[in-house]
C-alpha cells in the first residue's frame, strides 16, 4: 500500500483520537495543539516536523521515523522511542513531559533536552554522547551501560548515574550534582 505524502502543512487543534490521521510521510509539517494520545503512529514518517503543545502520550511508535523532529511543550508520557525506526533518528525536546518513556539502546548523539521532565525514563544502553540536559528533572531515570561521553548535565537535577556502569568520560556535571554520581556508594557528603 502506497503511503500518502504531505508537505509544508499545519495541523491545528486536531484530535486524532476521534478522527483518522492519514498514514504517510509528513515533511516540514507543523502540529499545533493536536492530540495523538494512544494513536497508532506505526510506520509514519515525520521529516523536519515540529510538534507544539501536543499530547502524544502512549502513542504507538513501531517503526515510526522521526527525522529532525522537534517537540515543544508536549505531553509525551510512556512513549517507546526504542520502537522507532532508528535510521536518521534525530529528536529535540523543549519544555516536554517525557515521564516513563524509553530510549533503550538508541543512538541519540547531540540530542537536546531543555527544561524537560524525564522522571523514570529508561536511557539504558543509549548513546547520549554530547547530549544536553538543560534544566531537566531526571528523578529515577535509568542510566545503565549508557554512553554519556561529553554529555552536559550541569543544570540537570535529581539524577543518579553510576560511573562504573556508564561511560562518562568528559561529561559535564555541576558541583551540586556530584552527589548523583556518588549516591550508590552510601557515603555522606556534607
Amino acid at each position: 500500500m502506497e503511503q500518502a505524502y504531505f508537505e509544508d502543512l499545519t495541523f491545528e487543534h486536531q484530535d486524532f483520537t476521534e478522527q483518522a490521521f492519514a498514514l504517510g510521510e509528513y515533511e516540514h509539517c507543523k502540529f499545533l495543539n493536536c492530540n495523538f494520545a494512544n494513536v497508532d503512529l506505526s510506520k509514519y514518517i515525520f521529516d523536519h516536523c515540529q510538534f507544539d503543545t501536543c499530547n502524544l502520550s502512549t502513542a504507538k511508535l513501531h517503526q515510526t521515523a522521526f527525522r529532525e523532529a522537534e517537540f515543544n511543550d508536549c505531553k509525551m508520557l510512556g512513549l517507546h522511542f526504542d520502537n522507532c525506526n532508528p535510521f536518521l533518528l534525530t529528536l529535540s525536546f523543549h519544555h516536554c513531559i517525557l515521564n516513563l518513556s524509553s530510549f533503550y539502546q538508541l543512538k541519540l548523539k547531540h540530542t537536546v533536552f531543555k527544561n524537560c521532565t524525564l522522571q523514570e525514563v529508561d536511557f539504558s544502553e543509549a548513546d547520549l554522547s554530547q547530549a544536553v540536559f538543560h534544566e531537566c528533572d531526571l528523578m529515577n531515570a535509568i542510566f545503565d551501560q549508557s554512553i554519556l561521553e561529553k554529555a552536559d548535565f550541569r543544570t540537570a537535577y535529581n539524577y543518579i548515574i553510576h560511573p562504573e556502569n556508564n561511560r562518562i568520560r568528559k561529561a559535564k556535571f555541576s558541583q551540586s550534582g556530584i552527589a548523583g554520581l556518588l549516591q550508590h556508594y552510601d557515603i555522606e557528603i556534607g
